[in-house]
C-alpha cells in the first residue's frame, strides 16, 4: 500500500520517540515535474523527476538535531531517528530551540479556498514542448532578433506534510506551471540579451506562448546599441520587472533573524517611519491561486494578514519562533523550512500601496535619468543600508527613452533611498509580490 506524505511524517515521529527523543517535528514533501527546452525549432532537452524527501528534527531538551533522507523504508526511518538522537546529545544548548506550545498552533484552515492546485490534466511533454516551440518561433519572428538562446515549459506538483509531537498535523497540495523564453539581438560583441517568462498556479492563467515570445524578443531588440551613460546625480525608475528586489532589501532588514543577530540597518527604526507616509506594505498569505499562499507555516502556527508598514511606519518584524523568543515578542506565523534545516523567517506574499500616476507620466516628470530594467551583483552592507548595484536600462532626456544602457551602477543609502520612493500604478496583480514601477530622485550614477 501507497503511503502518504502523512503516514510518512507519523512514522518519523514515532521513531523519533522510540529512539529516546523529548520532542520532534517532521516535514515530509514529494512531488514530480516535468520540463522541456527547445532550440533552433527542435527539442533540445526534457526531463521529468519524482521522488520525496524527508526532514526530521528532534529535540533532547534545548539541544537538537537535524537528518533528511530521499528513502522512505522503515528500516531507514529507524536509522534517521537513530542518527538524529545521537547527534543531538553532541549538539550544544540552544536557549530559544522548541516547538510551538499547543495554544499557538493552527487548529482550522481552508486549503480549498487557496486554490494551490490545478485539478485539469497533467500536460503532457508534448503539449510542453509545442508551448516554448511557440514562443521561440514568435521571438524568432520579432524583426532584429537573431537567435533565442532558450525557450522553455514546464510543469510540477508537489504535496508538503508537516507533524509535530506537539499534536500538529497538515498539510496540502500545489500545481505550478511556467513558459520561458530568452531572446538574442545583433551579432558578435553587440549581441544583447533579454527575456519574459510566466509562472501561474493554473495553467488557464498563464499569459500565451506567442505574448512571452514576442515580448523577450522586443526586450532584447531594444538593448541594440547600449553604451553607458553619464555619471552623476540624476532620478533613478527601478521598472517593475525589478522594482519588488527594492522591497526585498527592506524586508530582509526586517527579518528576525538579522535583527536578532543586531546585523540590520532597522534594528532601530520599529514604529519609525521607513517608507513615504502614504504607503504600506501589506503581507497577505490568504491570496488564492498564488505561489507565496499557505494557510500555516513551517512550525505549524496559523499565518495571517498583517501590514508590515502600515502608512510609512514599520509595525513589526518577521518573526518565526526562535528569533521570537530571542526577542521577546510572539512569532507572526513566518517560519518557513527545508527539509535539511531549521526554520528560519520568511515573507509570503507582499503587495506594496499603488500610486496614482502610470509609468509614462513618471517617466515623463523624471525628466532626465535613468530607467532600470535589469540589476547584477550587489553591494550591500546589512548594518548601515549602503547600496550599490550594477544596472541597465533606458536613459531618459525631456520625459523620454533616448537609448539602451548598460554597465553603469547606482548606489545610495537603504535608509534614504527608501522613504523617497514615488510608486506607479503598474504592477502585476497575480504576482506574489505586487510592486510597481518606483521611482527615487537622487541616486548617484556611476557611468562614462
Amino acid at each position: 500500500m501507497t503511503r502518504t506524505p502523512e503516514d510518512i511524517s507519523h512514522q518519523l515521529l514515532d521513531a523519533a520517540r522510540n529512539a529516546g527523543a523529548d520532542a520532534a517535528d517532521a516535514i515530509v514533501l514529494d512531488g514530480s515535474s516535468v520540463s522541456v527546452e527547445v532550440r533552433g525549432g527542435a527539442l533540445e532537452h526534457a526531463e521529468r523527476s519524482e521522488g520525496a524527501d524527508l526532514g526530521l528534527r528532534v529535540f533532547l531538551g534545548k539541544q537538537q538535531a537535524i537528518v533528511s533522507s530521499s528513502d522512505s523504508r522503515p528500516e531507514t526511518i529507524q536509522t534517521m531517528a537513530e542518527r538524529a538522537v545521537a547527534m543531538a546529545r553532541e549538539a550544544p544548548e540552544d536557549p530559544f530551540t522548541g516547538l510551538a506550545e499547543s495554544g499557538q498552533l493552527a487548529r482550522d484552515w481552508d486549503v480549498q479556498a487557496l486554490e494551490l492546485f490545478d485539478p485539469s490534466p497533467e500536460p503532457s511533454a508534448d503539449s510542453l514542448m509545442q508551448d516554448a516551440l511557440r514562443a521561440e518561433a514568435t521571438a524568432l519572428a520579432v524583426p532584429g532578433v537573431s537567435q533565442v538562446s532558450d525557450a522553455a515549459a514546464s510543469y510540477g506538483t508537489h504535496r508538503v506534510h508537516l507533524a509535530a509531537t506537539n499534536g500538529f498535523s497538515g498539510g496540502y497540495e500545489r500545481s505550478s506551471r511556467s513558459t520561458s523564453c530568452v531572446a538574442i539581438s545583433g551579432e558578435g560583441t553587440g549581441m544583447e540579451r533579454d527575456y519574459d517568462g510566466d509562472a501561474r498556479t493554473y495553467q488557464s492563467d498563464l499569459r500565451s506562448p506567442e505574448e512571452i515570445g514576442r515580448t523577450a524578443g522586443e526586450r532584447a531588440v531594444a538593448q541594440v546599441g547600449a553604451r553607458k551613460p553619464a555619471t552623476g546625480s540624476f532620478p533613478v525608475m527601478f521598472d517593475e520587472r525589478i522594482s519588488s528586489s527594492l522591497i526585498g532589501h527592506l524586508l530582509a532588514a526586517g527579518n528576525g533573524a538579522a535583527i536578532a543577530r543586531g546585523a540590520s540597518w532597522l534594528t532601530d527604526c520599529l514604529g519609525q517611519q521607513v517608507l513615504p507616509e502614504h504607503l504600506s506594505l501589506i503581507e497577505d498569505p490568504y491570496r488564492p491561486r498564488i505561489s507565496g499562499s499557505r494557510p500555516f507555516d513551517a512550525e505549524g502556527l496559523p499565518t495571517r494578514r498583517r501590514a508590515i508598514v502600515e502608512n510609512g511606519v514599520l509595525t513589526g518584524w518577521t518573526l518565526d519562533l526562535s528569533s521570537a523568543r530571542q526577542l521577546k515578542m510572539q512569532s507572526t506565523g513566518n517560519a518557513a523550512r527545508g527539509v535539511s534545516g531549521p526554520p528560519s523567517p520568511s515573507n509570503w506574499n507582499l503587495s506594496l500601496t499603488q500610486g496614482d500616476q502610470t509609468r509614462a507620466d513618471l517617466l515623463r516628470d523624471m525628466g532626465t535619468g535613468l530607467l532600470v530594467t535589469s540589476m547584477i551583483g550587489s553591494t550591500i552592507n546589512p548594518n548601515t543600508g549602503d547600496y550599490s548595484r550594477g544596472a541597465s536600462g533606458f536613459w531618459v532626456e525631456n520625459g523620454e527613452i533616448t537609448y539602451p544602457v548598460n554597465e553603469c551602477t547606482i548606489a545610495g543609502n537603504l535608509r534614504d533611498l527608501l522613504k523617497r520612493i514615488i510608486p506607479a500604478n503598474d504592477a502585476r496583480p497575480y504576482l506574489s509580490r505586487i510592486v510597481p514601477s518606483l521611482l527615487i530622485e537622487g541616486m548617484t550614477l556611476a557611468g562614462n
